[in-house]
């Protein structure tokens, strides 16, 4: 059984950081691609972040200040957030995807305050 935990969210201040985390179980996570996304309320989720072996990409509205990772050896995907903004206020979920499967997991709250 796949699962997938986020934690590392919580309320900050405008200009701020966070790091998120999501730990895997239950899957071969090095083989796996992982992304983040996000869901703003009253909004549709969107991407955020994406990595694929060693290749990174991001949405335009949160270059130059995210910056996604993993750690295999820890089966943990990471999401370091800076220079934060108002906006960037969402529940953000990880997605793995492995031999066309997707599995999402149950979000964690960034709320950030002007």
């Amino acid at each position: 059984q796949v699962q997938l935990v986020e934690s590392g969210g919580g309320l900050v201040q405008a200009g701020g950081s966070l790091r998120l985390s999501c730990v895997a179980s239950g899957i071969i996570f090095s083989t796996s691609a992982m992304a983040w996304y996000r869901q703003a309320p009253g909004k549709q989720r969107e991407f955020v972040a994406v990595i694929r072996g060693g290749s990174t990409n991001y949405a335009d509205s949160v270059k130059g200040r995210f910056t996604i990772s993993r750690d295999n050896a820890k089966n943990t995907m990471y999401l370091q957030m800076g220079s934060l903004k108002p906006e960037d206020t969402a529940v953000y979920y990880c997605k793995l995807s492995q031999f066309g499967r997707e599995y999402w997991g149950q979000g964690t709250q960034v709320t950030i305050s002007a």
